[in-house]
């Protein structure tokens, strides 16, 4: 195979380009399916780099806002979801923080 073959094959896109390829458009069920799995995903991702930051384990997190080790575990893995008003308590009272919102449109 010829580098100018090997790189068409291989030819980089954007992460825009990949969904909008395998997840079809925005307003499409399977590409709204995938985004609001991401944004789970992103919640939990974001507590636990932040938990880390902190120093804090799973256990000492969850002392400080009163739930379960196995609770902060499940939501940091994306198993499962956080209500507001429990993400509230553990940005503010469990990681010292803010939560802040906003919407889009």
């Amino acid at each position: 195979m010829t580098p100018k073959r090997k790189a068409d094959k291989f030819s980089l896109v954007t992460l825009n380009q990949f969904k909008n390829k395998h997840y079809r458009k925005r307003g499409t069920k399977k590409r709204d399916e995938l985004e609001a799995g991401y944004e789970s995903f992103k919640i939990g991702a974001l507590i636990h780099e932040a938990r880390l930051e902190k120093g804090l384990t799973q256990q000492e997190l969850a002392d400080k806002v009163g739930t379960t080790k196995s609770y902060i575990s499940k939501l940091e893995n994306n198993v499962k979801e956080v209500r507001l008003s429990t993400l509230q308590r553990i940005v503010e009272l469990g990681l010292g923080g803010e939560l802040k919102l906003s919407i889009k449109l």
